[in-house]
C-alpha cells in the first residue's frame, strides 16, 4: 500500500490528477492521516443551543432527538464552533509562477494548502484562507463544513499569480483583523524584507497566534544549477537580465543562505515554525515529516 501511494504521490503524477480536493484526499491519507496523534487536536467544547441544518453542515452534529419531536433537521451549535481555527495564508504574486521542474511554486502551495486544509476539517476544526500578493485577493473566515471546504479548493485552483508581493505588510494588517486566537499558516517564497516579515510575525504572536512560516522555493532557486549564459527573466516588474551563471554562484548563494539564516534565527525567537519547503520534495514526504516533528514536539 505504501509503494502504491508513493508512486500516485510524485508531484508530477499529482500534476496529471484532476481534483486538487482529490489530490489532496491523496497526500494525507496516504501518509499524514497515519500519525499515531493528531498535531492540530484541541479539546472539546460545551454544547451551547441548536440552529437549523443548512445542506454542507456535518449530519454527525444532527440532534436526531430533536428530528424525532419535531420532524426538522438542527444542529448542535457549541461554545466555539470548533476545536481549532486556522488560517492559511498562501502568496499568489508573479514570483510564485516559476517553476523549473514538474510543479511552479504557486501548484506546490495549492497541494499543501488543499492537505492541510483537507486535514484540519477532518478533525473537525476550521480552517480558512487568505490569497494575497501585495493586497489580500481573496477572504474566506474559517469554517469546518465540507461545503467550506470545497468552496476554499477552487479558489485555490482558480489563483492566477500576478503582481508583486508584500508579506511583511499583507501579515501585518492581518495581525489586526483576524479574530480570537489560532494557528497562522503562511505558504509563500517570501520575498519581502526579512524586518517587514518578522516585524508581521511579532505581533501575530503578541495576539496569541501561533505562527508556521512554510518558506517555499524552487529547487533551482535553492540549488542554482545553471551553466552558460542565462537570460533571466525578471519576476513582479524586475528586467530581464543576461548573465553568466558561473560569476554569480558564489554570492547568490552567500545571499540566500543568509536570508533563510536570518529568517530562521527570528522565527525561533520568536517561538515560530519556519520550515523550509523545496519543490522537488515529495508533497507527502514534506507534510509527514513537518506534522509528526509538530506532534512530538506538542
Amino acid at each position: 500500500m505504501a509503494e502504491t501511494y508513493r508512486k500516485y504521490l510524485d508531484p508530477d503524477v499529482l500534476k496529471a490528477i484532476t481534483g486538487l480536493e482529490l489530490k489532496a484526499r491523496l497526500i494525507v491519507e496516504g501518509f499524514v492521516s497515519g500519525l499515531h496523534r493528531s498535531p492540530f487536536r484541541g479539546f472539546s467544547v460545551e454544547f451551547a443551543e441548536h440552529r437549523e441544518y443548512v445542506p454542507g453542515d456535518d449530519i454527525r452534529h444532527v440532534d436526531w432527538k430533536v428530528y424525532g419531536k419535531s420532524d426538522r433537521f438542527y444542529i448542535k451549535q457549541y461554545e466555539e464552533e470548533t476545536n481549532l481555527r486556522c488560517w492559511l495564508f498562501v502568496d499568489i504574486s508573479e514570483s510564485m509562477d516559476y517553476g523549473s521542474g514538474g510543479m511552479t511554486k504557486l501548484d506546490y502551495a495549492r497541494h499543501v494548502a488543499a492537505a492541510l486544509a483537507y486535514l484540519i476539517t477532518q478533525q473537525q476544526d476550521a480552517v480558512g484562507l487568505c490569497l494575497f500578493d501585495s493586497e489580500v485577493r481573496v477572504f474566506l473566515p474559517p469554517a469546518s463544513s465540507a461545503g467550506h471546504l470545497r468552496l476554499l479548493v477552487r479558489e485555490l485552483d482558480q489563483a492566477s499569480p500576478k503582481g508583486k508581493t508584500a508579506v511583511g505588510d499583507v501579515m501585518r494588517r492581518a495581525a489586526e483583523q483576524l479574530g480570537g486566537r489560532g494557528i497562522v499558516l503562511v505558504l509563500s517564497d517570501l520575498f519581502d524584507k526579512p524586518d517587514s516579515i518578522l516585524n508581521a510575525v511579532r505581533r501575530l504572536r503578541h495576539r496569541n497566534h501561533e505562527v508556521v512560516l512554510f518558506h517555499l522555493l524552487d529547487h533551482a532557486e535553492r540549488t542554482f544549477p545553471f551553466e552558460r549564459m542565462t537570460l533571466f527573466e525578471g519576476l513582479e516588474s524586475a528586467p530581464a537580465l543576461l548573465a553568466d551563471p558561473a560569476a554569480l554562484r558564489t554570492q547568490y548563494l552567500a545571499e540566500l543562505d543568509a536570508f533563510r539564516s536570518t529568517l530562521r534565527h527570528g522565527c525561533l525567537g520568536d517561538r515560530v515554525d519556519f520550515v523550509e519547503l523545496d519543490t522537488k520534495t515529495p508533497l507527502d514526504k514534506a507534510l509527514s515529516t513537518y506534522l509528526a516533528s509538530r506532534g512530538a514536539r506538542r
